[in-house]
């Protein structure tokens, strides 16, 4: 995050936080910034995604190590977290059994959005959004390759 941006308030002051969590409001981020945010905050879910590319604002945070978690935009309030270092998962036979916070917890560690993480696993980005809010968990087969997507992406986790 450079100096200077719009956003290096926010990133600073996420960056000097203790906490695992925490919720800031609209009001409270544009006091951080000393700036009003643009209209499509307020309005678009997706101007808050955790994208690596093409958004300043996600960089803020990212770069300050959290992840946006939580958009409440009728309630004007945004969660974000650090993603957690090691994950617990459970497993059948050899298969990690992937579900819906182990999905996101992936994404997240390899700074993807969504498009992008589906993109780089060859599905389509409404598979990816279906797995991450538990409509279905991935298949055996998928849950393989998910093992070593995250293998090579260096995403930890222990066995339950």
């Amino acid at each position: 995050m450079k100096e200077g941006s719009k956003y290096y308030p926010l990133y600073s002051y996420l960056q000097q936080s203790d906490l695992d969590e925490l919720t800031l409001s609209l009001t409270e981020i544009e006091i951080i910034i000393e700036s009003d945010l643009p209209p499509s905050a307020r309005s678009r879910r997706g101007w808050w995604s955790n994208r690596s590319e093409g958004a300043v604002q996600a960089n803020a945070w990212m770069d300050a190590g959290y992840h946006v978690t939580a958009i409440d935009l009728a309630a004007g309030q945004i969660t974000f977290r650090k993603p957690g270092l090691v994950y617990h998962v459970r497993r059948e036979g050899d298969i990690v059994l992937w579900n819906a916070d182990l999905v996101k917890a992936l994404r997240y560690h390899m700074g993807l959005s969504q498009e992008a993480f589906a993109k780089e696993l060859g599905i389509r980005q409404p598979t990816v959004s279906e797995w991450e809010t538990g409509v279905y968990a991935p298949r055996r087969s998928t849950s393989k390759f998910l093992m070593l997507v995250a293998e090579k992406a260096g995403f930890e986790y222990d066995v339950d």
